[in-house]
């Protein structure tokens, strides 16, 4: 007695369709599970058992033998059990095979018969409509993340038994409707709340502009976190296909909760604590780790010399490639990760060095050492170093509100069309992506601003890296300007944000 069923299972970002295979033989009892199925599929058996039997139906107690095909493929989900499942009914005689045939089965069993959902139901409906399946079966509670492909039917029976009565024709199931998008939520955050702080707004808005990472360095209390949340605020709305890429992400990792595609930007700001696999990812098959987690968003670095040296280490490759690959025995994983990085520090460890108000305690080994944890390639990789001073009392007490988001977010729209329009040859959006070709052909400076930065370039010895991501935030700063050509004033900026970690 045999059947096949349809099911599905993720392997690093995207969904791949398994067929489920059952055998049933007249044979001493038994009940395997072959091609490469992880623990978690493994013990699929136990649950399907359970469920089979609580929801009425006879478990054969003969050989039972299941392959999940394409065998070289590791199976890491819980999500087969449901086909499983229905593959034990149909080859006992229970589920009509033909009922099966044309249809996706994803979905974890409860012992007594429940269908749960699973992470990754996107990546999975995605890959089954390339092989031509346009009908789901699933949990109720992710029918609206699978309606996000369109021009598919779905399916969200509660429990094992509904979905045999339907597929034996004896009791009605309608398709699963797609819930109306919620209408955009306000974020509760504005740069106008913050004081003062020119400077540092400035460099929000530039790297806002052209994608750009940001070293904040300022005492406690200075306002760098309050700065860094609100960035988000200015940056332009993802398009469509971006924010199914985030949605994407989301779902594979188990973090998409919402009855709607992302629409929002994503901003991380992980604990000082994370490993490196925490930060990158990790795992036997890999999931995605925070950098992958910010893609077509922000990862926020609080405290950043707190941070172990190893794991900032990390970040110099999904900084410079804007991807992360991560290599395992049996396959090579490349995730997305373009992220702006913001960052923040303390300018020493007690936190108030060239305070003017109050004394720096610490001793110059213990600055040093301080410094010292960031790498100067890293350091390197930051386009914008900005130095965040604690407001003034007359600046926080003051009626007047500052600049607000929309209007910061304006200007950096209208930056973001010029810099899409001039790279679109490239098929690139942002200033940041340039390379060392595009650079030579987008970015002329006037001859006062050559001979401004060549002085600086042989003054501060910079690196090679450093000239182009100066050059790279004049052309934003031009942008933002409005001016076709880089000028003076344009690169005097830029260098201005050049400032290394201060220093006793």
């Amino acid at each position: 007695m045999y059947a096949e069923v349809h099911g599905s299972t993720t392997f690093g970002l995207n969904g791949f369709v398994v067929s489920v295979e059952v055998d049933i033989n007249k044979n001493f009892p038994g009940f395997d599970i072959v091609g490469l199925p992880t623990t978690a599929v493994k013990e699929s058996k136990e649950r399907v058992h359970s469920a089979i039997r609580n929801s009425g139906y006879h478990f054969p107690l003969d050989k039972v033998t299941v392959n999940l095909a394409p065998a070289d493929l590791k199976k890491d989900s819980s999500g087969l059990d449901l086909p499983i499942a229905l593959g034990l009914l149909a080859a006992s005689g229970d589920v009509p095979k033909e009922a099966l045939e044309g249809i996706l089965f994803v979905g974890e069993l409860s012992l007594k018969g429940e269908i749960r959902p699973v992470p990754g139901i996107l990546s999975m409906v995605l890959a089954a409509r390339e092989e031509g399946i346009s009908k789901f079966i699933m949990a109720p509670e992710v029918t609206n993340e699978a309606l996000l492909c369109e021009n598919i039917t779905v399916y969200g029976p509660r429990n094992l038994r509904d979905l045999v009565e339907f597929l034996c024709g004896r009791v009605p199931l309608s398709p699963a409707e797609r819930h109306e998008s919620r209408e955009h939520i306000m974020s509760d955050v504005d740069y106008a709340e913050v004081q003062g702080q020119i400077m540092a707004k400035k460099a929000m808005e530039i790297a806002a502009a052209g994608a750009h990472n940001v070293l904040m360095t300022g005492p406690p209390g200075s306002g760098k976190t309050m700065l860094a949340r609100r960035i988000t605020t200015i940056l332009p709305p993802m398009s469509r296909e971006e924010a199914l890429e985030v949605t994407k992400i989301y779902s594979v990792a188990g973090l998409y909760k919402a009855d709607d595609i992302i629409r929002e930007r994503p901003f991380r700001s992980p604990h000082h604590t994370i490993s490196m696999a925490g930060l990158i990812g990790g795992g036997s098959i890999p999931r995605p780790g925070e950098v992958t987690l910010a893609h077509r968003g922000v990862l926020f670095l609080d405290e950043l010399p707190e941070f172990p040296r190893n794991v900032l280490e990390v970040l110099r490759q999904p900084l410079e490639d804007r991807e992360v690959h991560i290599s395992r025995v049996n396959a090579a994983f490349t995730y997305p990760a373009d992220f702006i990085l913001i960052a923040a520090m303390n300018p020493c460890p007690c936190g108030y060095l060239g305070d003017p108000e109050r004394e720096c305690t610490c001793s110059d080994g213990e600055i040093r050492r301080y410094g010292q944890k960031i790498s100067g390639p890293l350091l390197d990789r930051i386009d914008l170093h900005v130095s965040v001073q604690r407001p003034k009392y007359s600046e926080l007490t003051a009626t007047i509100q500052g600049e607000p988001s929309a209007d910061i977010a304006k200007r950096v729209a209208a930056a973001r069309e010029i810099q899409e329009e001039r790279l679109a040859r490239w098929h690139m959006q942002s200033n940041a992506q340039m390379g060392h070709r595009q650079l030579k052909e987008t970015c002329q400076l006037d001859s006062e601003g050559t001979d401004m930065l060549r002085m600086v370039f042989e003054k501060l010895h910079l690196s090679a890296r450093s000239y182009d991501r100066i050059i790279k935030v004049a052309r934003t700063i031009a942008d933002l300007s409005g001016s076709p050509q880089i000028q003076a004033e344009h690169v005097a900026e830029a260098i201005s944000f050049r400032n290394m970690i201060p220093k006793k």
